[in-house]
């Protein structure tokens, strides 16, 4: 499938596949999206919750659609500025070449230049292997669907961000979020920049308490789903 390389709304880069006219991210605003709905609402939210009950400062991490590292990037960089341990999993069925890789943007756009060289040492880290990418910061990537996962309360925070329903409607089913529900530890969370009703009666059936968020630019609401005791 054909892949262009494009810029957002808030002058950071994504892939568009004009195939199906969809993006890996908003067109709104690539950086702005994965900040608003998978850092402030799924890891500062976890962080938070979990230094108000004076617990360990580490996370594991499941990213569902790895795609072009940009929530693994960002993820990390906070990970260095609040100096927690965070063990990071992105699974991905179709890894994006290096060739397009080159063409992102996101170090300058974050104002991190200086770490450049770690967005490129999550992309060119061996598949299936365990990876550390700095003091504060491993990674793991997984070649595979997302149907094939089974682990069970392995997870603390799962970033869902799959294709849309409109292009993969398959992704967003009770099937995939009961695997996801089982993934996840108790007190853990999930985080989509989705706010279908078909997905939050999803999430709903197979046991998550879910809440809608205002939503990153461009959509009026995101869903955070829990997973209570």
């Amino acid at each position: 499938m054909k892949r262009e390389v494009v810029i957002t709304a808030d002058g950071s880069s994504t892939i568009h596949l004009p195939d199906w006219d969809e993006q890996y991210h908003s067109k709104h605003g690539a950086i702005q999206e994965a900040y608003h709905v998978f850092i402030k609402h799924g890891l500062l939210h976890f962080y938070n919750v979990e230094q108000s009950k004076n617990l360990n400062k580490r996370a594991t991490i499941l990213e569902i659609g790895f795609g072009t590292g940009l929530n693994a990037f960002i993820t990390l960089l906070e990970a260095e500025k609040l100096n927690i341990n965070i063990n990071y999993f992105g699974v991905e069925g179709y890894p994006v070449l290096m060739d397009e890789i080159d063409q992102l943007n996101y170090p300058i756009e974050l104002n991190a230049q200086n770490k450049a060289f770690l967005f490129k040492q999550l992309h060119k880290a061996t598949w299936e292997k365990k990876y550390i990418v700095s003091e504060n910061f491993s990674i793991e990537k997984q070649n595979r669907f997302f149907s094939e996962i089974a682990e069970k309360n392995m997870y603390n925070i799962i970033y869902f961000d799959a294709f849309g329903a409109r292009v993969q409607p398959e992704l967003w089913t009770e099937s995939i979020f009961l695997k996801m529900y089982n993934a996840l530890k108790v007190g853990g969370v999930l985080v989509t920049y989705s706010a279908k009703g078909s997905v939050r009666r999803a999430m709903k059936s197979v046991g998550f308490v879910v809440e809608r968020l205002p939503g990153p630019p461009g959509k009026r609401e995101m869903l955070r789903a829990c997973k209570e005791a």
